[in-house]
This record gives structure tokens, C-alpha cells and sequence, in this order.
């Protein structure tokens, strides 16, 4: 079984080596080969375009760029706290001195 599976990984990189376009074949053909779930592969193959489509940026990349847009504005929360509070405590300082 397992010898079927790297036959055919070996066979289909054959064919889509010089083929740019059928790349995006390749991710759902893995996904077959492995485990023998047609519709997973098809819905796995629907939302790559769907997303390709929308954001004109594959799966991986898009993924990608939202945690890092997340992780920014964390970031940039973080340090909107931290103003905020260190101006709430140099306002009480001073009103506590006067």
C-alpha cells in the first residue's frame, strides 16, 4: 500500500513538473493518495481557489500574513495600554503632589 502511495507521488511530479498551471492539482492529489478522500480533497481544492480568488494570495501565504497582522496589533494594543497607563499614573502623581 505504501509503495502504491510513493509510486504515485512519484508519478504525478513527473507529469506536473513543467506544468505551472496544475500545481494547484498537486496539494488535492497528495490528499487522495494519502487518504483516500475524494471529498476532502475537493473541498480542500474549492477553498484554495476561492481564497486565490479573493486575496489574489495562496492558502499558505494568506494564512501567513493574517497572524502576522494579528500579531501586530497586539502589539500595537499592548503598547496603547502601556501610554495610557503610564499618563493615568503621572496625572495622579501630580495631582497628588499639588
Amino acid at each position: 500500500m505504501k509503495f502504491k502511495k510513493i509510486y504515485f507521488l512519484v508519478l504525478i511530479s513527473i507529469f506536473l513538473s513543467g506544468c505551472i498551471q496544475s500545481t494547484a492539482l498537486l496539494g488535492p492529489g497528495v490528499t487522495i493518495a494519502t487518504t483516500g478522500n475524494i471529498m476532502q480533497a475537493g473541498l480542500q481544492y474549492g477553498a484554495n481557489t476561492a481564497i486565490k480568488k479573493e486575496t489574489g494570495k495562496d492558502a499558505i501565504t494568506h494564512l501567513k500574513d493574517a497572524v502576522n497582522e494579528e500579531q501586530d496589533n497586539q502589539k500595537l494594543e499592548k503598547k496603547i495600554r502601556n501610554i495610557t497607563k503610564n499618563t493615568i499614573d503621572k496625572v495622579k502623581r501630580k495631582l497628588l503632589i499639588n
